[in-house]
């Protein structure tokens, strides 16, 4: 019977738990990778691990894919909106296959955050409560990569963009929070935890200020009104809605949704979480 399931198998966070749980010497017989195109994990495939088809918006896929698992580990789908029934179909696909524990990877403080993120992620918090299956909340803050993967950018204009105010961000590398999610997933203890995961915090004008130490090219971050943040979004080619939205998120930064204090990503990880300057050195061109 295999171990462990990880749905969204293929994506960026997948893809590490996976790579970590076998660097941990988990076996690959013992890892269901659940991917919504099966091609799409050859790799993993290649090394052994268990590939499935299970797609969150066709849930007569999901009882085969989560068949004889012991623990999953639900990264959270990429529809906002959807997310709650697409969730909600794991779950009980999960229930009725008799899975031992759930973990979920959210948003942080999924139940009472302004987030325009949050509401998929507290009502699948809900749908879990109501499972009577155990589970583990794994409620993350933003990934240094929102910021990272724009670096070129921030060279090429000198200027970082937003309307995050003085708001602080306790982010994290991807890697770190798929290390965490792999010892949530593996370790014994888990069970009804909720970590708020996220690491040092820090402003935009900070990251700007980082980014111009490392790279010796001088950035600043430029603050905006999310009326006038939302205008240049769509100068740059987003659509009104997606505009209006990424807006959103900066002023949900501005109010202090995107930052812990608790330390529990370092407590997971047993090591200190990757720094803001790390993370953009690993990233510079």
């Amino acid at each position: 019977m295999p171990a462990y399931a990880v749905t969204g198998a293929t994506g960026h966070l997948g893809r590490l738990v996976i790579a970590d749980l076998l660097t941990r010497g988990v076996p690959a017989g013992d890892i269901v990778a659940v991917a919504r195109t099966e091609a799409k994990a050859a790799d993993l495939a290649g090394r052994g691990v268990e590939v499935r088809q299970g797609d969150y918006s066709l849930p007569e896929t999901l009882p085969a894919a989560l068949a004889g698992v012991g623990r999953l580990l639900l990264i959270s789908g990429d529809e906002p909106g959807r997310r709650p029934a697409q969730h909600a179909a794991v779950i009980e696909a999960a229930r009725a296959g008799g899975v031992e524990r759930i973990v979920y990877t959210g948003i942080l403080r999924a139940a009472t955050s302004a987030n325009p993120l949050a509401p998929d992620h507290k009502a699948t918090e809900e749908t879990l409560a109501a499972s009577g299956v155990p589970y583990t909340l794994l409620r993350n803050g933003w990934y240094t990569e929102n910021y990272t993967d724009q670096l070129d950018g921030y060279l090429q204009r000198g200027e970082i963009l937003g309307a995050a105010g003085s708001g602080r961000v306790s982010a994290a590398p991807r890697a770190d929070y798929a290390a965490a999610a792999a010892t949530a997933l593996t370790g014994d203890g888990h069970d009804g935890a909720v970590y708020e995961l996220g690491g040092p915090a820090f402003t935009l004008g900070e990251l700007a200020a980082t980014v111009t130490e490392v790279t010796g090219t001088k950035v600043v971050y430029r603050d905006l009104s999310p009326a006038e943040y939302a205008d240049a979004l769509r100068r740059s080619g987003l659509d009104a809605g997606t505009a209006a939205f990424v807006a959103s998120l900066d002023e949900s930064i501005a109010r202090g949704d995107l930052e812990t204090t608790t330390g529990d990503l370092t407590r997971l990880l047993g090591r200190p979480v990757t720094s803001l300057d790390e993370a953009v050195r690993n990233a510079r061109p």
